[in-house]
């Protein structure tokens, strides 16, 4: 991981702990922490852009999604990849059909179809770089969504037919996302809202 953007954070003196470690602190934390091979990582609060930018997601998607099989899920849900044993908090996931936990704990969920992260400065390169390569250890997912947070730009890395991840950009206020996952689609007008920034004419 990298400590630039997630610094572990030490708790009773040990530097690494299990999964069963990790777990029993997390269901008696305040905060939240994220958890790769042994190290328990920080993760820190966000700016209102990104809030707002989150807001918006979760309100359109849970309209466009309701009564469907799919149904999207905010950053207090955690999501566990057991083959290289990351758990973590994205912005957003979503997850179709039945869900899937971790020893049916209700808490670590094995299988989103589509993970959105709404981007900082401080966690562009972690969430381009090496956390996309740990999401793609997800046997499910399909689609892996970066939103900026200080201009209007998307970023859609979906699983063509070959097995291979296909990038798709949109960057401008009347495109529609394409979400291929579920089917629908959003406006970025609609999910940039609300937010500060220079926004194309």
């Amino acid at each position: 991981m990298n400590t630039e953007v997630r610094e572990p954070a030490i708790a009773y003196g040990k530097q690494k702990f299990s999964v069963e470690e990790y777990l029993a602190m997390e269901n008696d934390a305040v905060e939240k922490y994220e958890y790769y091979q042994g190290e328990i990582f920080a993760v820190s609060g966000a700016k209102l852009p990104h809030n707002t930018i989150s807001t918006n997601l979760l309100v359109s998607l849970g309209h466009k999604l309701k009564g469907k099989k799919c149904k999207p899920y905010g950053s207090d849900q955690r999501i566990h990849i057991e083959s290289n044993t990351l758990f973590t908090y994205p912005d957003i996931s979503i997850i179709c059909g039945e869900v899937i936990t971790l020893n049916n704990d209700d808490y670590n969920v094995l299988n989103p179809a589509a993970i959105i992260e709404i981007l900082s400065p401080s966690t562009s390169n972690y969430d381009r770089g090496e956390k996309f390569k740990f999401y793609r250890d997800i046997p499910t997912l399909k689609e892996y969504i970066l939103v900026d947070s200080e201009t209007m730009h998307i970023e859609v890395f979906r699983l063509n037919e070959r097995n291979h991840w296909e990038l798709e950009e949109y960057n401008k206020a009347d495109d529609l996302l394409e979400i291929k996952a579920i089917e629908e689609t959003l406006a970025l007008s609609d999910i940039y809202d609300g937010v500060k920034i220079d926004l194309p004419q």
